[in-house]
């Protein structure tokens, strides 16, 4: 007699092994290499492993080289690295077919938006592509300006600095402005450049669990005072899970313990408040309650690089001497003025971010409905559908993209093993339609 949920088990079993076989692997593979490195190898000259200088022997390299293979022998294709023909927008086309998109960070579809691509083409025909230096050099235009100057009215702040990479962005503002007397904390799911922000600094790191404003208080109550400058940084959204912090709270904190407080909006500005101001916006909040407001240009503001806003010492300083602006080309003019137009474009049709925001709730709500786990995200823009294992995660992506869905699947080690997913990126492009039908197919697949 066959037991109610038979197979379903035995697929959940088939999952485990497969993913036990992939462990041992990567634990092989340690093993392998430490023991080259403790022995050599018989190839190895001057007694130099050729662990240390082949970069195909690399522990990172080795473990990548593991999972792809791990993956081919599941007939699991390579989701990443797929060439795009056109635009990304709600649809896209890979290989000549058309697909439902959500791998886009183009919320508010001004991404090819025609006044968007006409500035930057304007831009293009006055500048060139490039300015050729380093601002402070020679490279100084007035779309940079005109993006900075706008930039800092949407956050109520005295200025702000435009740089050409988001990541470096963080990287380099940290990196300088703190050194190793200084105490930064940060939220325990804060992205990547923050991390290497602070590594750069030498400042002390300490963390403290997702948006607990209490949690930071306690720390702050017992390390504040062994520390000259103190640095507190959270996100607007979390680009992973699709939550916010409790802003006004922290705010509170950073007051009381006479702190700074870095908040990255990269995926809030453009989605929260009712005109897409941001977390400021929706809080009610004072652009200046904020020391250091960070923000990308490559998701609402349909450009690429980064920014930093706030009172004019702060943007002063860093615009004649923090590395990554100082000893970097400037953002190429057709970039600053499609920015500068996409935020024009934002504040003209405030209706594009109702739009996101309703598609948000729509789909958060249908997939709750439909029993899949979306953790702690409050619908805006940034939706995970938690799958459990990374093996999952891929082979339920992949069935997706075979039904003409595209969306990514977030693996270990970018989130914990039980914590891998899919990742859906709203847009106010998608139709009530479409989230319904992918909400169904995903439903039927969890």
């Amino acid at each position: 007699m066959k037991h109610k949920g038979g197979p379903g088990l035995t697929a959940r079993i088939k999952e485990k092994l497969i993913q036990q076989a992939m462990e041992s692997k990567l634990r092989q593979a340690g093993r392998e290499e430490a023991s080259e490195i403790a022995g050599g190898s018989p190839n190895a000259k001057e007694g130099i492993p050729d662990h240390d200088y082949r970069f195909h022997l690399h522990p990172g390299y080795q473990q990548l080289r593991i999972l792809h293979d791990g993956a081919a022998q599941l007939g699991i294709g390579n989701p990443f690295f797929r060439l795009h023909d056109g635009r990304a927008g709600a649809t896209t086309r890979i290989d000549g077919k058309e697909y439902l998109n959500f791998s886009s960070y183009n919320y508010l579809g001004l991404n090819g938006h025609p006044v968007v691509s006409a500035a930057a083409k304007q831009a293009i025909d006055r500048y060139g592509t490039s300015v050729s230096a380093s601002r402070p050099v020679s490279g100084e235009r007035p779309v940079h300006r005109e993006l900075e100057t706008a930039i800092a009215r949407a956050y109520g702040v005295d200025d702000a600095v435009a740089f050409v990479s988001g990541h470096a962005t963080n990287v380099t503002t940290i990196g300088y402005l703190f050194g190793a007397k200084d105490l930064i904390l940060h939220d325990e799911l804060v992205h990547n450049s923050v991390l290497q922000g602070i590594l750069l600094s030498g400042a002390r790191r300490l963390v403290f669990p997702h948006n607990d404003w209490a949690a930071l208080d306690t720390i702050l109550n017992k390390q504040r005072r062994h520390f000259e400058r103190v640095l507190i940084v959270l996100e607007g959204i979390y680009s992973m899970d699709g939550d916010y912090p409790d802003l006004p709270r922290f705010v509170e904190i950073k007051q009381k313990h006479r702190a700074f407080l870095m908040v990255d909006e990269a995926h809030s500005f453009g989605v929260m408040g009712s005109k897409g101001m941001g977390i400021r916006e929706h809080f009610g909040l004072d652009g200046r309650e904020v020391d250091i407001w960070m923000g990308t240009l490559s998701k609402a503001l349909a450009g690429c690089g980064g920014y930093i806003a706030g009172e004019t010492a702060l943007v002063e300083h860093l615009k004649f001497l923090a590395p990554g602006f100082l000893y970097s080309v400037g953002m190429p003019p057709p970039m600053a003025a499609a920015s500068t137009a996409a935020l024009q474009c934002l504040q003209n049709e405030p209706e594009r971010v109702a739009a996101l925001q309703a598609r948000g709730r729509l789909f958060l709500e249908l997939a709750k409905t439909a029993g899949i786990d979306t953790g702690t995200s409050t619908g805006l823009a940034v939706i995970p559908a938690i799958m459990g294992s990374s093996l999952k995660a891929a082979q339920v992506s992949a069935a997706l993209f075979e039904q003409g869905i595209n969306v990514q699947p977030i693996l270990y080690p970018a989130v914990p093993e039980r914590a891998a997913r899919l990742r859906f990126f709203l847009s106010c492009e998608h139709t009530e339609g479409q989230i319904s039908m992918t909400v169904d197919r995903l439903g039927a697949l969890n």
